[in-house]
């Protein structure tokens, strides 16, 4: 607990500084009081600082590089940095890109020229994503004199919002969402650390640990306020704190869901639930619809089930189209929570019907040749003018109306001179593509 002292001046007693009163600031969030304070504590990332793996190898050796930290919030990113701190001799800073500007930079350069930083300074820059383009130049200027030796970290994928100079200059490490058999470990720590602290029995059961460490969704910052809140919200009986389910649900409501609509978290979302009704797995499909509904994010879901019943059912069901446009239709207007409703229907249907890209390659197909300027001159026959220029030779539209032919069908060129043998669609191997496959080979009398 840390307490500090207000205190008032008396200008009609200057030799007097008086008391004002004890302001009591919040102590610590349990989740800083236990960082862990070496490698072998941190919970997760197994698959770079375990033993023999790289970046563990490299706070090992004691030859530090730039470093880049790229992975979502609560994952270790921060404790392993003053890990690293805490083993270099260099002066740490540590700046966040959300408040800090250029100055910072430039006051902890300043630093350089005294004893405090006579090995150079060690920059934890959190949220460099945050950081324009002209504040990264500048940093940039300190890491290749010498003067700066960086650990970055970001939520967001580096090689997106990271300066290219920087990114060249660094050694890139993804740090992964820590699984909940892990945090469980975490947890079960935490509740021994705050009895230890409040010299009282606190207790949990199985069940209320493993709630907690599954609904933090893979963040053990989340994980470690939420067991201290479970423990603030209950109270003691015959000397004892047992927290229990309920209140642990209810403290932990929604905080499984890790989303931010302009994050990667929103794109592998909703990639992962195309292509599982791609895929035709209506279960890996409606798990990942439920996730963008807790999200909030219907107007995502419709979007991409739309997009997948045409792309991806397409010409093999012609009829999902109006049908998953209904249930869209549907959603939008009842909203959620019911909105869950027509489109878990709209998402199961995709995924069990007969699969067809045709159409789909068909139009990337025409769309390269368009792009590359393959195009043509429209025939004579299919313009839109009824007369010609003294120019031409042969004058006359010469366009025949198929209607006026058996089956409604006649051999006539229609497209360009230039493209006039190329073939964009190929029918697909379902049974309304084939089909009509064989009706159009009957007629125009090829074989299949």
């Amino acid at each position: 607990m840390t307490i500090v002292l207000k205190y008032q001046y008396n200008f009609f007693e200057r030799s007097a500084i008086l008391p004002l009163q004890q302001v009591i600031i919040m102590h610590e969030p349990l989740a800083q009081r236990i960082r862990p304070q070496t490698l072998d504590e941190v919970v997760g990332q197994k698959h770079i600082i375990g033993e023999g793996k790289p970046l563990r190898n490299i706070i090992e050796s004691g030859e530090l590089p730039n470093l880049v930290f790229y992975g979502p919030s609560g994952v270790g990113k921060t404790t392993v940095a003053n890990i690293i701190a805490k083993k270099t001799k260099r002066k740490f800073c540590k700046l966040n890109g959300t408040t800090a500007g250029t100055a910072d930079i430039k006051a902890i350069v300043a630093q350089l020229d005294t004893f405090e930083a006579i090995n150079g300074v060690l920059l934890y820059l959190d949220e460099i994503q945050y950081f324009n383009k002209k504040q990264q130049q500048t940093l940039l200027e300190y890491i290749e004199a010498g003067k700066i030796t960086l650990i970055a970290s970001t939520t967001e994928n580096p090689y997106f919002y990271v300066y290219n100079a920087i990114l060249s200059r660094s050694t890139v490490f993804e740090f992964k969402t820590v699984s909940a058999e892990e945090i469980e470990h975490a947890v079960r720590r935490a509740f021994r650390i705050l009895s230890e602290e409040k010299d009282t029995e606190i207790t949990a059961d199985d069940e209320t640990v493993k709630y907690i460490s599954t609904a933090c969704g893979g963040d053990v910052r989340k994980a470690m306020n939420s067991v201290e809140l479970c423990v603030l919200s209950t109270k003691p009986k015959d000397g004892k704190i047992e927290v229990s389910l309920e209140t642990a649900k209810q403290l932990t409501q929604r905080s499984a869901m890790k989303y931010d609509k302009d994050g990667d978290e929103h794109y592998d979302i909703i990639s992962a639930f195309q292509k599982s009704m791609r895929g035709s797995d209506p279960d890996a499909a409606v798990h990942y619809l439920a996730r963008l509904l807790e999200a909030g994010d219907l107007a995502s879901a419709c979007r991409r089930l739309m997009v997948c019943a045409c792309e991806d059912v397409g010409l093999a069901y012609p009829m999902i189209i109006p049908i998953v446009k209904a249930a869209v239709d549907a959603a939008m207007m009842v909203g959620l929570p019911e909105a869950r409703i027509p489109l878990a229907d709209a998402v199961i249907l995709v995924c069990n019907s007969p699969k067809s890209n045709s159409a789909y390659n068909a139009i990337n197909a025409a769309s390269a040749d368009v792009a590359r300027g393959k195009t043509g001159a429209i025939p004579r026959t299919l313009q839109n003018k009824h007369y010609d220029g003294a120019e031409v030779e042969k004058k006359g539209q010469f366009y025949e109306y198929p209607h006026d032919y058996p089956n409604h069908w006649l051999n006539q060129q229609y497209l360009p001179d230039e493209l006039k043998d190329k073939t964009y669609y190929v029918f697909g191997d379902n049974k309304n593509e084939q089909a009509a496959k064989e009706y159009w080979s009957r007629i125009k009398g090829k074989k299949n």
